[in-house]
C-alpha cells in the first residue's frame, strides 16, 4: 500500500516547550516540529528562525512575551526553507539577517519552495493565507556576523561553515554562555532532511568546524536540546552518522549501475532500525535519496524541488 505523501498525514498537534537554556536565552522545541530561539540583549531582542506562517510565530511570540517585552532588532534565518522562514513579518524586526547565499536562494527558488514544503507539511502551514509574501533579508554576509549584545551579555556570532544542509546555512553561537544554535545542521534524534543538501561536505568538514566550537548546549533544527559535551557530541556525530550511511548505501548502487530505486530500499534498510521511528524519516528520506543521487551523478546544485517534482519522486520510491 502507498505511504501517504510526505507528511500529509501528520495531523496531531505537538507539545510545545520553551526551554530557558540561560538567563535571557530560550529555546521552544516542539517533539520533532522546527524549533525556534531568542537571545535577549541589553535592550533588544534576536530572534533565530521564524515558523512557517505569520500566525504560527505570534504563538511563539505571545509564549516568549511571558519572560520579555523588549522589541526584536534581529531575525536571524539560518537558511531559506520555506516552513523556517515564511513567518518572519509577525516579528516586526528591525532588521532579517541570513547568509548572503541564502538570499540569492530565496530568489532563485524561494517561491517554488514555498509551494513544495506547504503541500508536504500542510500542518505547519497554519493560516496559510497569512503569509504576505517571500521573506527577504535585509542584512546578509559572507563568512562571520557579532551582534554586541550589550552590557555585561556578550557576543552572538553568526558564523557559516560551509555547505551542508543547504548552500547557505549559518548558526548562532554564544561564545560566553558556550550555546549553540545550529538551525537544520545538527538533529537530535530527529531525521535528516538532505533534499537540498551537499552531503560529503555536511558529514566533513561542516561538521567538524561546528564540532569545534565546543559548544555545551546545542540547539538543531528539531528535536530535544543537547545539553552537556557528550550530548551535543553526541547529536553531531548522529547527524554524521546518518549522512554516512546514506553515502555508503547510495554510492555503493550507483557505482554498479543500479537505480534510483535500488538506492532508497537499500539505504532504507541501513537506516531505518536506528532512525525509524524518529520524527519525518519516511516523510525526507525519498528526497534525501534522490538528492544524493543527483550529486553522485554530477549534478553539483541541487535541482528545485515543485510540487509536482515532489509527487513524482515520491510515487517512484514510496509509491
Amino acid at each position: 500500500m502507498a505511504k501517504p505523501f510526505a507528511s500529509s498525514a501528520d495531523s496531531a498537534a505537538k507539545e510545545q516547550t520553551l526551554e530557558v537554556l540561560a538567563e535571557g536565552v530560550y529555546a521552544l522545541t516542539a517533539e520533532g516540529d522546527p524549533n525556534i530561539g531568542a537571545i535577549e540583549g541589553e535592550d533588544f531582542l534576536v530572534c533565530f528562525e521564524a515558523l512557517a506562517t505569520p500566525v504560527a510565530a505570534q504563538k511563539w511570540l505571545a509564549t516568549l512575551r511571558e519572560h520579555t517585552d523588549k522589541p526584536v532588532r534581529y531575525l536571524v534565518l539560518s537558511h531559506y526553507h520555506a516552513v523556517r522562514v515564511l513567518g518572519a513579518s509577525a516579528f516586526d524586526a528591525e532588521i532579517i539577517v541570513s547568509h548572503e547565499i541564502t538570499r540569492d536562494l530565496v530568489a532563485e527558488r524561494g517561491k517554488q519552495d514555498w509551494e513544495s514544503e506547504f503541500a508536504r507539511m500542510p500542518r505547519l502551514a497554519e493560516a496559510a493565507d497569512s503569509v504576505p509574501g517571500l521573506t527577504w533579508p535585509t542584512l546578509t554576509f559572507a563568512d562571520r556576523l557579532t551582534i554586541d549584545l550589550g552590557g555585561d551579555r556578550g557576543d552572538l556570532v553568526l558564523q557559516y561553515h560551509g555547505r551542508g544542509h543547504t548552500e547557505g546555512d549559518l548558526t548562532a553561537w554564544l561564545p560566553r554562555q558556550r550555546i549553540l544554535f545550529a538551525g537544520d545542521l545538527v538533529e537530535a534524534q530527529a531525521a535528516l532532511y538532505t533534499g537540498d543538501a551537499f552531503h560529503r561536505d555536511w558529514a566533513g568538514a561542516t561538521l567538524d568546524r561546528v564540532k569545534s566550537l565546543g559548544a555545551e548546549q546545542l540547539v538543531g533544527g528539531r528535536g530535544a536540546v543537547s545539553r552537556g559535551r557528550a550530548e551535543v557530541d553526541a547529536a553531531i556525530e548522529q547527524t554524521r552518522g546518518f549522512l554516512h550511511v546514506m553515502i555508503d548505501q547510495v554510492g555503493a548502487v550507483h557505482g554498479r549501475g543500479g537505480t534510483l530505486k535500488e538506492a532508497f530500499e537499500a539505504t532504507h534498510a541501513a537506516l531505518v532500525d536506528d532512525y525509524g521511528q524518529w520524527p519525518i524519516f519516511e516523510h525526507c528520506l525519498p528526497f534525501d535519496v534522490s538528492r544524493l543521487w543527483d550529486e553522485l551523478s554530477g549534478i553539483e546544485r541541487p535541482v528545485i524541488w515543485t510540487a509536482e517534482r515532489d509527487q513524482e519522486v515520491w510515487a517512484q520510491l514510496q509509491g
